[in-house]
């Protein structure tokens, strides 16, 4: 242990975990994560490998022998039947039957909602009587044959928190540093913090990971903020998606893209509410796929995301907050640096103005790294549990914040109406989030308000470039600080973009210069591989990422094609369309290079469906005819099938060798549904801004 940890271990007694134990468990059995780390932290509560080892074993077979899965719920009730008694690792709730005038258990997996329960065991745990609790739960058969059902309770010990005690979590809080009780909130959700300091290097002005544990916290603010909008688009496998799914219970996460008036918001049949009304936070996963068939829906979600009330037939209160998480695909610097483009491309349609400008805080999902094995937290952290009961405390504690926030907070220009409500927000989740206990210094709040700020101004940014009057026009918004001084926000990616700060090109509008001491300290990659001039080419190894764009066959290929008079192409797939429209592209990258006079190509045309082959041989034929009717270019094109084909690879009479790994269909299908085919996606046309497969090219020379 860290002397973080030790702290942490006595200050929270039986409620942390060593995070990186949950990973290696949780590879290995599909169980909720506060299910894992409760066992954990009973059997693995160790420093020592060896009790750590026996530990794990201990957890895997108590899981194998008590966790009752949804499929063998008749298995578990023999299995009652036959042993007489049996423990079960379950989530179970009490509910109050009127007719009967008692009171019955439910175990979900267990599958019987008529077991009998002594009072003592809900009334120590009130949450039985609400949302339920995960337990270990000793159940035992009724041979009492005039009795009216087959199971009662023996014993029950809550996995989830009966009782959440606030005021020692706060006294706990208390003891902790700013700087440890972030790092500890990171901890806590399996991240190591340490691992966000080293990623932040390539971010501009982030020397110490400051920025990108601020966009960590932001994804708790819907968790600890009532009816709260925000919004993450970014690259995959950054963990957004996972978050909103795992670490809480009062937080659900809407997959496949759908969003109805009667499952999110109200149910005019039943009359009930929807999801609005049941959790702390929904969140809409892969926001770029929403699709809300129901016109009213659009206008009952702008006014529910106004003032957390609707009308639907009945006025209606829900207090959920609202997150939209996403990928964003396209070059961050070229969206930014273009007039007819902005950071909500990706939204669908339904997303217009009004929606958009009730979002209170757009985090940069492209700044954050991916995650991987080398990000996990080895050390310990708060079990998700007792997390979750913190935030939800939070989350239902509005008002003791809303106070210091009207307090300290001195606005300056720029600051309108929705902003003002967002910035309040924004402000009062983060001191919830850092500072619960309300006591924080003048330079934490400039922070946070900074920060706010920010997230406010790239949703603004958006709205201004997309409406041609100046209703956004305000985007410079400013506080004045606390030595008195009025400060105007940025977005670092948008500063010294004159296409995001004056759209609309008025000359009395001054977009600020980027320093030259700014241009030389900034790390960050080239945004899209455009060459100035002829760049020399040299032996590398380039590895492509899921998902990564500016790769298009002028930037990978050009430079070593130059020059040379002979390219030949080992490329044995050529069976589908797309297949053979990449092979017309790179062709036409090798006529615009200008010095081939001969491309050979050799694939393998093999297919067991003859219709197949011979549509092969005919549109290779065409382009044949193609490039020699065309007056423009003197390209010979040959062919030749060789059935053993199996390697992808270039070769040119100038001594190159590139070896493809994926041969040249390196780009992602834009339009996988057939029948809604989308041909205004950016990519559909420039390769440099189509998502790419994953896959590794090498470049040689040879003799």
């Amino acid at each position: 242990m860290d002397k973080l940890d030790a702290k942490l271990v006595d200050l929270f007694p039986g409620k942390v975990v060593r995070k990186d134990l949950l990973h290696e468990i949780k590879r290995a059995v599909n169980v909720p994560s506060f299910v894992l780390e409760f066992l954990l932290s009973r059997y693995c509560a160790s420093d020592d490998p060896e009790e750590i080892e026996e530990g794990k074993k201990a957890v895997l077979k108590i899981i194998e022998r008590n966790y009752v899965r949804p499929d063998e719920s008749n298995k578990a009730q023999s299995k009652v039947e036959q042993e007489k008694h049996h423990k079960f690792i379950d989530k179970i709730h009490v509910k109050y039957v009127e007719r009967e005038k008692r009171y019955w258990a439910e175990m979900e997996n267990f599958g019987s909602s008529r077991i009998a329960i002594n009072p003592q065991f809900y009334q120590k745990n009130e949450k039985l009587l609400e949302s339920g609790i995960w337990a270990e739960v000793t159940l035992a058969y009724n041979e009492v044959e005039e009795d009216n059902y087959a199971f009662y309770v023996e014993d029950l010990r809550p996995i989830q928190i009966g009782r959440f005690d606030v005021n020692q979590f706060m006294e706990a809080r208390k003891q902790f540093t700013t700087d440890e009780w972030i790092d500890i909130l990171i901890r806590s959700i399996g991240i190591n913090p340490d691992w966000l300091a080293e990623r932040s290097r390539k971010l501009k002005g982030d020397k110490d990971g400051r920025r990108l544990k601020f966009h960590i916290l932001s994804r708790f603010l819907p968790l600890v903020q009532s009816n709260y909008n925000s919004i993450e688009l970014g690259g995959r496998s950054t963990g957004k998606s996972f978050f909103y799914s795992e670490f809480s219970p009062y937080s659900t996460l809407l997959s496949g893209g759908q969003a109805s008036t009667a499952t999110l918001l109200y149910n005019n049949q039943r009359r009930q509410v929807g999801a609005v009304g049941y959790w702390d936070n929904v969140a809409f996963d892969e926001v770029a796929k929403m699709k809300i068939k129901d016109s009213d829906t659009v206008q009952i979600m702008k006014d529910y995301m106004a003032n957390g009330r609707f009308s639907r037939g009945q006025e209606v209160t829900g207090y959920a907050s609202f997150s939209f998480v996403g990928n964003f695909d396209l070059n961050i610097p070229t969206i930014v640096n273009s007039y007819n483009h902005d950071l909500l491309i990706t939204l669908p349609p339904a997303f217009d103005l009004a929606i958009i400008d009730r979002i209170y805080n757009y985090i940069p999902g492209w700044e954050i790294p991916k995650i991987d094995d080398s990000s996990y937290n080895n050390n310990y952290g708060l079990i998700t549990d007792y997390l979750s009961e913190i935030l939800h405390y939070l989350f239902t504690h509005d008002s003791d914040y809303v106070g210091l926030v009207n307090q300290r907070l001195k606005k300056g220009d720029g600051i309108e109406g929705r902003d003002s409500r967002a910035l309040q927000k924004t402000i009062s989740g983060f001191i919830k989030l850092l500072f619960p206990y309300g006591e924080f210094t003048d330079k934490d709040f400039d922070e946070i308000v900074e920060y706010a700020i920010e997230g406010r101004r790239r949703v603004k940014e958006q709205l201004n470039k997309r409406k041609p009057d100046d209703e956004y026009a305000n985007i410079n918004m400013s506080y004045i600080n606390r030595e008195g001084k009025k400060v105007v926000v940025y977005c670092p990616e948008s500063r010294y973009s004159p296409a995001t700060q004056n759209p609309r090109k008025y000359p009395d509008i001054v977009v600020p210069a980027e320093p030259e001491d700014e241009k030389q300290e900034e790390e960050q990659p080239a945004p899209l591989p455009i060459p100035e001039g002829k760049p020399v080419p040299t032996e590398k190894s380039i590895d492509i990422s899921y998902g990564d764009t500016g790769y298009s066959y002028d930037e990978l290929f050009a430079a070593y094609m130059d020059g040379a008079k002979i390219v030949q192409l080992e490329e044995p797939y050529l069976s589908h369309p797309y297949q053979m429209t990449n092979l017309v592209r790179f062709i036409e990258m090798l006529v615009k290079t200008g010095t081939c006079k001969c491309f050979k190509l050799v694939t393998n045309n093999t297919s067991e469906d003859e219709a197949i082959r011979l549509r092969i041989d005919e549109d290779l034929r065409s382009i044949k005819e193609t490039l020699e009717d065309n007056e423009s270019t003197d390209m010979q094109f040959l062919y030749e099938i060789d059935p053993n084909l199996h390697d992808r690879c270039i070769r040119t009479d100038t001594h190159w060798e590139i070896i493809l790994g994926r041969g040249i269909h390196i780009y992602k299908d834009l339009n996988p549904d057939k029948e809604n085919r989308n041909y205004f996606q950016m990519g559909t046309y420039d390769l440099a801004l189509r998502p790419c497969l994953q896959c590794k090219i090498t470049y040689r020379r040879t003799e």
